[in-house]
């Protein structure tokens, strides 16, 4: 028989992408009194990002786990992440909750992120509490975001009980919450009429505390000393310190619950017992994955496996091949390689990984910005790569090739609306709606495939001057279109092994850009900069001004040089054609061609030539 616990409430919190999802967070934490006055996180900011990309990054990568306590009620907060490429790690920790808070900014209003978690939340039959946050905004549009949610719940809503919903007001970074909007915006609240929305709206997890234990894994953690830790939310039954468990994909592999922990506050405390409906930290089962069931020997059918969205994007990774490779690196063998991205499909469940008969990875990934996080966490773990240009994943549908189709929403100032109208322009793209938000903002909606937008969100954010919001998502696939012409002029080539020196620069900046300053040591082959015209160009970095029987000391003289350009992770990624490759250390990013020596891009070119014939 089934019944309610009332004293938990689980909640996932959902937006899209800063929309404030963390900031209210922070204050539902520091509010209910999960730390003393003294502590330091009282006066941090973001206190879930601790991962270190997503401070420097702004942005919420890993969905995390805590717990606060409100009169007499445990409340587990998921926190997940905003962005679309990230819609994997929303995907798998929905099932852990039973209600969400949609957070929606009130000047911006849903965008596509939030449709997309809204209706995750919708199909998973959760009870969403709106949040309109950043009321405080110069331009918030309240009473219009308010309508176009409502319009967004009637477009997604599965029964009528989901369009009966209640709307709280927020200014998140001051830790307040309204009922009702409040006459003065600067006023001062606390966020006790969230806290008791939760309680009385979200429902109470039910229980089946008689029934054999049985756990689905929703998340991983990983610990020095306990090895592997699953997380999730018990469905039934209750689980006890040395309990023996099995997985419903191997009921031979008898295991003992050596640690068992609940949340409580940021930290994990450990206990003996756990029953159904909290979530769950067990520690002492080793071979385990995202979406197995653990569960008692008595009852070891499985759970309903977690829906995990398709990949869209695919990159080629290998082993480090340039004349600098081993140099900087600690990790830079194929094998070494391969093992790392084997850990990493333990608990990124969005991420695919083939390994090809040339012994390179084919990694498929959300988008751009999931790839380029992988990445950068593994040069930040030492790994040398060499990475080839992403490409699209396309369906086959009754013999026909298809491509996904992403619906883009771009907010920008209107001195950049002839900028986003031409780039858009020269891609093909589909104008679904343009209005202006304010005095000084436009609010644009395209349909494009997603090979047309590789590399898009940097050439706007560079020029727009940062002041871009960029967000889309993946809503169709289609048959595949035309293509597109090439974007990007030529490269400028070294054709020497050495340092760069100023005066081989400054005769290299009379033909285009640089992307390397003086003292950088380069290698045969390696792209040093960007042509001002369509082909690619050769040029010596290393030559250095010859000396006379007039001078004593090989001086370059006073040398004005150009400012180089340092291109991110990301901007290298979305550079690169399909004749280059990306090498990747922890120390260094460097462009170059497959093929290093002129002679080789030749004979390359008049085989390709050939074949065309």
């Amino acid at each position: 028989m089934e019944k309610t616990t009332k004293s938990i409430r689980n909640i996932a919190v959902i937006a899209h992408v800063d929309h404030g999802k963390t900031t209210l967070v922070d204050a539902l934490l520091k509010q209910t009194h999960v730390f003393r006055e003294n502590q330091k996180e009282m006066l941090q900011e973001r206190i879930l990002d601790s991962n270190i990309l997503e401070r420097e990054r702004g942005i919420t990568i890993l969905a995390k786990n805590c717990a606060i306590l409100f009169k007499g009620v445990k409340i587990n907060i998921i926190d997940t992440p905003g962005h679309a490429d990230f819609s994997g790690e929303v995907e798998r920790t929905l099932g852990m909750a039973d209600g969400a808070l949609l957070i929606v900014d009130a000047a911006e209003g849903p965008m596509p992120q939030t449709r997309f978690v809204l209706r995750k939340a919708l199909e998973l039959g959760l009870k969403v509490i709106v949040v309109i946050n950043k009321i405080d905004k110069k331009y918030a549009r309240i009473s219009f975001v308010v309508h176009k949610v409502e319009s967004l719940f009637l477009e997604l809503a599965k029964t009528e009980v989901q369009l009966e919903f209640p709307v709280l007001y927020a200014v998140g970074r001051e830790g307040s919450v309204f009922d009702q909007i409040p006459k003065d915006l600067n006023a001062t609240s606390d966020v006790t009429p969230l806290l008791n929305k939760i309680i009385d709206f979200i429902p109470a997890p039910y229980t089946q505390d008689e029934k054999p234990f049985k756990m689905i894994i929703s998340s991983m953690e990983y610990d020095t000393h306990l090895g592997k830790i699953a997380v999730g939310k018990i469905h039934q039954g209750e689980i006890s310190l040395g309990q023996k468990v099995v997985l419903s994909t191997n009921t031979n592999y008898v295991c003992k619950v050596e640690k068992l922990y609940v949340s409580e506050g940021l930290i994990k405390k450990e206990v003996e017992k756990v029953s159904s409906g909290d979530i769950a930290f067990i520690a002492g089962i080793e071979s385990i994955k995202i979406g197995d069931t653990i569960c008692d020997p008595r009852d070891t059918s499985a759970l309903p496996l977690i829906e995990i969205g398709e990949p869209t994007i695919h990159i080629t990774l290998g082993a480090n091949t340039s004349p600098f490779s081993g140099r900087e690196g600690k990790y830079s063998t194929g094998r070494q390689l391969g093992e790392r991205l084997e850990k990493e499909l333990e608990k990124n469940l969005s991420l695919r990984m083939e390994k090809r008969v040339d012994g390179k990875f084919k990694v498929s990934g959300r988008g751009e910005l999931h790839l380029a996080i992988l990445l950068e966490n593994l040069r930040r773990e030492g790994y040398e790569m060499e990475v080839e240009k992403p490409q699209v994943i396309f369906k086959e549908i009754k013999g026909e090739k298809y491509e996904p189709i992403e619906e883009v929403d771009i907010v920008v100032p209107i001195e950049f609306v002839g900028v986003i109208n031409q780039e858009f322009g020269k891609r093909y793209a589909l104008l679904k709606k343009t209005e202006p938000l304010n005095e000084k903002e436009t609010e644009f909606i395209y349909t494009a495939p997603t090979r047309v937008l590789i590399g898009l969100r940097s050439l706007l954010m560079s020029l727009t001057k940062g002041t871009l919001l960029f967000s889309s998502y993946v809503a169709d696939y289609q048959p595949l279109g035309k293509a597109i012409p090439k974007m990007r002029s030529g490269v400028l080539i070294a054709t020497q092994t050495g340092d760069a020196l100023s005066y081989g620069l400054h005769a290299t900046q009379e033909r285009g850009i640089t992307f390397i300053p003086p003292g950088t040591k380069v290698y045969e082959g390696m792209i040093v900069g960007k042509n001002a015209k369509e082909d690619d160009i050769s040029v010596n970095v290393c030559k250095g001004k010859k000396l006379t029987n007039m001078r004593s000391k090989s001086s370059d003289g006073i040398i004005q040089l150009a400012p180089h350009v340092e291109l991110s992770l990301e901007q290298c990624l979305d550079f690169i054609e399909k004749d280059e490759l990306l090498e990747i250390t922890p120390l260094t990013l460097r462009l170059r061609k497959k093929h290093l020596t002129e002679l080789d891009r030749r004979r390359v070119s008049r085989k390709t030539e050939y074949v065309y014939r």
